[in-house]
């Protein structure tokens, strides 16, 4: 497996130790409706789990939920209830439409709240090694004091001051330093600490769970392309800080998705609410979709992306559909093969998303394989055992992408209609009624059954 490294900015060999693979993705911030943007982040995560475990290896995989913070109080507020009952509606919409989008859950979702002494005792620790300063209540990461700050977004901290990239504050030592504590007042939301009463900073919740979870160094941390900064460069200065060793081998960073050429944020306004999107498209539609292109460059989100992905999954069903029925009934084996092999087409599937994830290329291999399928069906040269290899291979494919279809059945008594008619159609053809076995097999086209005539007898399948 072949992964972009956005600390090294370039493609590299991901390195397994021999224990689980340990991933840790940067959660919600449950204060709304989740939005596609977020959405893209957590299906391209999905599938490279699905990749991963299905290539056999074992992996933890850990996702946060920042369910306090001042957008939750302010939202809080606003509807006239408690800051955890807002978290805790999000958080479970959050995993109803995951589901929906078969998004397979993590094996553990850490909250901010149910780890305060954690982040306090990280927070004293970095204060007695000399990171880390108290500040009337607050206390900041003294960003100069680690030397390797900025390596991740490839920045330097003049730049980051010059660029006005940092929240000023008379408390601060120097402007680029950030919060690990905020104080608060007593009527505020807040916990007590050495420093007085007050809340984590934002950065410093995901590096205490990774310690607490996974241990001082992962193998891949991962999130969208906007929490390189500062998000992720603060966490590593702060995990490394204290531990004195890498925060994560592999950063894996995804791209925005965009509505027309702009970034899809909830401060432009130009978000697309999950829930809603979910009533109108089915989720293999979206899913399809936020994997259509690569992941790393950027998703240009509109109504002709879902349209195509939605004509795509219809090839899809169509193939299994009338691979299930060729499987059902004993067909001439003449000796000809699928070319390639459903094994060769599953190793080169394998092969693009062992390459960077490379879904656009793994996409375009499932659609030349069902091209195939569908010609060997057309011309009736589809072995049973052919059929089968083919079935299971297009299972695996869909699988590891985290597309799931229903079996593909026709109505029994449907099945028995379509039956009927074509021996109707063949007495009539007995008879020398052309007209009539015609017009028959034309209103059958129409209603999407496409009669095949061979010397074996005349087949029905689903119209491609």
């Amino acid at each position: 497996m072949k992964l972009y490294n956005t600390l090294s900015r370039s493609v590299e060999e991901l390195t397994i130790n021999g224990g689980p693979i340990r991933i840790y993705v940067c959660g919600l911030t449950p204060q709304s409706h989740i939005h596609v943007g977020h959405t893209r982040t957590f299906v391209v995560f999905d599938v490279l789990r699905r990749f991963l475990e299905y290539s056999g290896h074992k992996l933890i995989h850990v996702q946060n939920f920042t369910d306090i913070d001042d957008k939750i109080i302010a939202k809080a507020k606003e509807l006239g209830i408690q800051p955890s009952e807002v978290a805790e509606k999000y958080i479970q919409e959050y995993f109803e439409v995951m589901d929906k989008l078969h998004v397979l859950r993590a094996h553990y979702y850490p909250r901010v709240t149910q780890n305060i002494p954690e982040i306090i005792d990280f927070v004293n620790r970095l204060i007695d090694r000399g990171y880390a300063y108290v500040s009337d209540g607050d206390v900041y990461f003294e960003v100069r004091k680690f030397k390797d700050y900025g390596k991740l977004s490839h920045q330097k901290v003049d730049e980051l001051i010059a660029g006005a990239r940092v929240e000023p504050s008379e408390k601060k030592r120097n402007p680029e330093d950030f919060a690990l504590w905020k104080s608060v007042s007593p009527s505020e939301i807040g916990w007590p600490s050495p420093w007085g009463k007050g809340r984590p900073g934002w950065h410093i919740e995901c590096s205490t769970m990774i310690k607490k979870y996974l241990g001082d160094t992962i193998d891949i941390h991962g999130g969208g392309q906007d929490l390189i900064f500062p998000h992720h460069e603060n966490e590593a200065a702060q995990s490394e800080a204290l531990t004195g060793k890498p925060l994560a081998h592999h950063w894996v960073h995804v791209g925005w998705v965009t509505m027309g050429k702009v970034k899809m944020s909830k401060s432009v306004g130009n978000v697309v609410n999950l829930v809603d999107l979910l009533e109108r498209r089915e989720s293999n539609v979206v899913r399809l979709a936020l994997i259509s292109t690569h992941y790393r460059g950027p998703l240009e989100f509109d109504d002709t992306l879902l349209d195509q992905a939605e004509a795509n999954l219809k090839r899809i069903s169509t193939a299994l559909f009338n691979l299930h029925q060729r499987v059902k009934k004993d067909v001439v084996d003449r000796g000809e093969r699928l070319k390639p092999s459903p094994k060769e087409v599953l190793d080169q599937f394998l092969v693009s998303l062992g390459e960077d994830l490379d879904t656009p290329r793994a996409l375009g291999i499932l659609f030349e394989f069902i091209r195939t399928i569908n010609n060997a069906l057309s011309s009736d040269t589809l072995t049973k055992p052919d059929a089968l290899s083919a079935l299971e291979t297009l299972n695996q494919m869909l699988g590891i992408l985290g597309l799931e279809f229903k079996k593909p059945s026709v109505d029994l008594n449907t099945e028995k209609l379509i039956e009927l008619i074509l021996q109707l159609r063949e007495e009539a053809r007995m008879r020398r009624d052309y007209a009539t076995a015609d017009k028959i097999r034309l209103k059958l086209a129409e209603l999407g059954i496409i009669v095949e005539d061979t010397k074996d007898g005349p087949r029905w399948r689903a119209k491609q």
